[in-house]
């Protein structure tokens, strides 16, 4: 029986700026306990699906129809109803879900509880479920208590305690090590098809497709390929109505066809080979053209002398050394829960240290109060936070010139375009924020920290919602950013194309 049904599905969305299509006719069908993994590079529309399929959107052509119902023709009444029984949905700002004043356990019972479960009975299952997310020990702290992959392992406990039929989850481990992702995975598959649940999950990681029973692609808002879990066959290229279809970009490049192309029918079969007198694309990827190396600087850009940090009864720094200099890319790795985003808290004086020194440009930190801590921020030190922080309603070119202004940058509209274009949004400009994709946010948030040129660069998980593509891009960016400006780039990161990229990498925890 099928769950789960999207026929011909268009979302558009109005702008002064004008129309921004995310999804351009997407049709897709999903069977009752069915696990499904959504793949697809940032701004293909992987979100905005989900967000049909939770009911936060309408379509604005199409029909959504899921357990029988057609979303996008319920009234609010029936559609709070729907996620509120059927639905378990984690989405990329899972931290918007977690309310602060309550801890991890009970937030896992919320659910539960608002459905009149007894009390005993739902602490059970919060308990049950934060234990098999590693996280037992930790059940009476609060979100703020917690690191970002922590929350993130309470998000998705929280989406699943009350057993629903229809389970949806945006990037659940995009800001977890690879063996924390792995359990989260191994945990997901195990609970959606122990409680029989149809699963959409959305993912740039392509570990996430080991839980699935089919794994589609997405990319201009279309499903383009589709694959079971273990065939041996070719990815399906999905032929769309009007014969539309979307080869695989590995295939042309292999095949070294650019902009033109020409398909004919031989003996049976459509052959596609570049189109006469176009140029073919070289086969062979060539490296990237580096600019000459600015010859390395031995100034210390921060250091921190015997640092210590506790939270509660746990230890996170103790008597922690540490030296970071200019012109060098520095990757912070360590587990979830380790007190990578801490150390990245501390070096911009967002946080002080219980015991210790922390030094930024010459100037001690824990020696200053408040307002002296945000002056030098504003002056020597750029942060990009695992959430974006942006102003939805302004464009993308607007939140990197307020950003500018603030710091007190004099005509910063040619700075905040080139940091833009250098991210790869040089045509998404004077695109309102709240239309872009949560990929394309992250590489504001990015932008915004170049444009400042500062000393001292701060990076929480900057690739963690990226696909390759732009993970890789993002990566050179802020090593070739290292190297040009003299700048010490601390990137907290789990992402071995950043720790490929860094002259440093330091573990903590």
């Amino acid at each position: 029986m099928t769950a789960i049904e999207l026929r011909d599905v268009f979302r558009v969305h109005s702008t002064p700026e004008g129309d921004a299509a995310a999804l351009q006719g997407l049709s897709l069908a999903v069977q009752e306990r069915e696990v499904v993994t959504v793949l697809g590079p940032s701004g293909a529309g992987k979100s905005t699906l989900l967000r049909l399929l939770a009911g936060v959107e309408r379509p604005s052509a199409g029909a959504v129809r899921v357990l029988g119902d057609d979303l996008g023709k319920l009234p609010a009444r029936r559609l709070a109803e729907y996620r509120a029984t059927n639905l378990g949905y984690v989405d990329q700002h899972y931290v918007r879900a977690l309310a602060p004043e309550l801890s991890a356990r009970e937030l896992v019972a919320l659910q539960l509880g608002l459905r009149g479960s007894p009390e005993a009975t739902r602490l059970a299952r919060a308990d049950a479920l934060l234990e098999r997310v590693g996280l037992a020990a930790k059940r009476d702290r609060r979100p703020r208590e917690l690191s970002g992959g922590e929350q993130q392992r309470v998000a998705l406990c929280a989406a699943l305690a009350h057993q629903p039929r229809i389970f949806l989850a945006d990037e659940p481990t995009g800001e977890l090590d690879a063996e924390t992702a792995d359990q989260v995975y191994d945990l997901v598959g195990e609970l959606v098809r122990e409680h029989e649940c149809t699963t959409v999950l959305v993912s740039h990681d392509p570990e996430s497709a080991k839980v699935a029973d089919r794994i589609i692609r997405i990319r201009d808002g279309r499903v383009s390929e589709e694959w079971g879990r273990g065939d041996d066959a070719p990815d399906t290229i999905v032929v769309g109505r009007g014969g539309w279809l979307r080869l695989p970009e590995e295939l042309l490049l292999r095949a070294g066809i650019g902009e033109r192309a020409a398909a004919e029918l031989e003996d049976g079969r459509v052959v596609v080979r570049p189109a006469p007198g176009s140029p073919r694309v070289s086969v062979v990827a060539r490296e990237a053209e580096q600019p000459p190396q600015a010859p390395r600087e031995e100034t210390v850009i921060a250091r921190t002398r015997v640092l210590a940090k506790s939270y509660r009864d746990t230890r996170v720094f103790d008597g922690l050394d540490a030296e970071f200099r200019a012109g060098r890319l520095y990757a912070i790795t360590g587990p979830s829960g380790s007190g990578k985003t801490t150390l990245l808290h501390l070096l911009a004086g967002l946080d002080l240290p219980d015991a210790g020194t922390i030094e930024v440009d010459g100037v001690e930190l824990t020696a200053l109060d408040r307002a002296g801590r945000a002056a030098h921020r504003r002056h020597a030190i750029a942060y990009v936070g695992q959430q974006a922080g942006l102003v939805p309603h302004l464009s993308a070119l607007e939140n990197v010139e307020l950003a500018l202004t603030l710091r007190g940058v004099g005509e910063p509209r040619g700075e905040a375009l080139h940091a833009l274009e250098a991210v790869g949004l040089g045509e998404r400009t004077s695109q309102r924020v709240a239309r872009l994709s949560h990929g394309e946010r992250a590489r504001v948030a990015i932008a915004r920290a170049l444009a400042a040129r500062p000393k001292l660069l701060l990076a929480d998980e900057p690739t963690s919602r990226l696909d390759g593509a732009n993970a890789i891009a993002v990566a050179h960016l802020l090593a070739r950013l290292a190297r040009d400006t003299g700048a010490a780039v601390l990137c907290a990161t789990h992402d071995p194309l950043v720790i490929e990229q860094a002259d440093d990498q330091i573990q903590v925890g």
